[in-house]
């Protein structure tokens, strides 16, 4: 792979790696590590990509394998420190914000599968191929996603939704 070609592959598949390593991880530094290697295995890498179709499987296979490294990792961390959670921007639109902070809040694979078919366009069955997951296993996440979500969106507009009641 000459410079150029990498230099452009990395300009346009590093924010999807990113993305795609935040969505597993919920960690910017780790999303950030793994961004790093997958463009270092990128870069080391002999293979002949067939067709840009063919670079950008391997590239996301890569990133959502090393994702998963680093979560078996034994010094991976669980607790997200405050700072953190002070540092991440916050969507414009509350209700996007509201369905952001959900689908965080999700287990890694559900949310993994839900940010590559919803957020990246891909089909199920790209997405089972990059998650090395049978299609129907991915259907069955994308489906337990879905209703775990309905039900924390719908426990939260309750609760808001719910008036005290006034005494006089």
């Amino acid at each position: 792979m000459t410079q150029e070609a990498f230099a452009q592959a990395a300009r346009t598949y590093g924010d999807t790696v990113y993305r795609i390593a935040y969505h597993a991880l919920n960690s910017r530094a780790d999303a950030e590590d793994v961004t790093q290697t997958v463009l270092l295995k990128l870069y080391e890498c002999k293979k002949e990509f067939e067709s840009e179709e063919h670079m950008k499987h391997w590239i996301l296979r890569v990133a959502v394998n090393e994702s998963r490294k680093l979560l078996r990792s034994f010094w991976r961390r669980t607790l997200v420190p405050l700072e953190e959670w002070q540092e991440r921007a916050a969507p414009e639109d509350p209700a996007r914000a509201e369905v952001l902070e959900a689908v965080m809040a999700l287990e890694p694979k559900y949310r993994l599968a839900v940010y590559l078919y919803y957020y990246e366009g891909l089909t199920v069955a790209e997405a089972a191929a990059v998650m090395k997951a049978n299609v129907s296993t991915v259907q069955t996440w994308l489906l337990r996603a879905r209703e775990r979500l309905r039900r924390e969106l719908v426990k939260k507009e309750e609760s808001v939704c719910v008036r005290p009641e006034i005494v006089p």
